[in-house]
């Protein structure tokens, strides 16, 4: 069984950084695809970012392209999401799960528990 421990999530000041980490346990990450989502108070939970386990290439939310990057270390079997330049709409919880890929599409099978993610402006 995989397991799943997010973790780096904080408070920050609008346009700073933070990176968060998702360190798994029970398997390899290098057999899975592996990705981040997100859930604002009141809202539905949202995709966020992924990388496939295959080529390694990667897929953002509209909302964070060019200011997150999603990375895996399969050696540290952790996958890591840095985030720049954040912004109060991204104050979140985190989430980081791992699944497979179909081309552009994704299935998700283990979900780690979440880090928060407060932005203040």
């Amino acid at each position: 069984q995989l397991q799943l421990v997010a973790s780096g999530g904080g408070l920050v000041q609008a346009g700073g950084s933070l990176r968060l980490s998702c360190a798994a346990s029970g398997r390899r990450i290098s057999t899975y695809a592996m990705g981040w989502f997100r859930q604002a108070p009141g809202k539905e939970q949202e995709f966020v970012a992924a990388i496939r386990r295959s080529t390694g290439t990667t897929d953002y939310a509209d909302s964070v392209k060019g200011r997150f990057i999603i990375s895996r270390e399969n050696a540290k079997n952790t996958v890591y999401l840095q985030m720049n330049s954040l912004k109060p709409e991204d104050t979140a919880v985190y989430y980081c799960a791992a699944g497979s890929e179909y081309g552009s599409s994704w299935s998700w099978s283990y979900w780690g528990q979440g880090t928060q993610v407060t932005v203040s402006s």
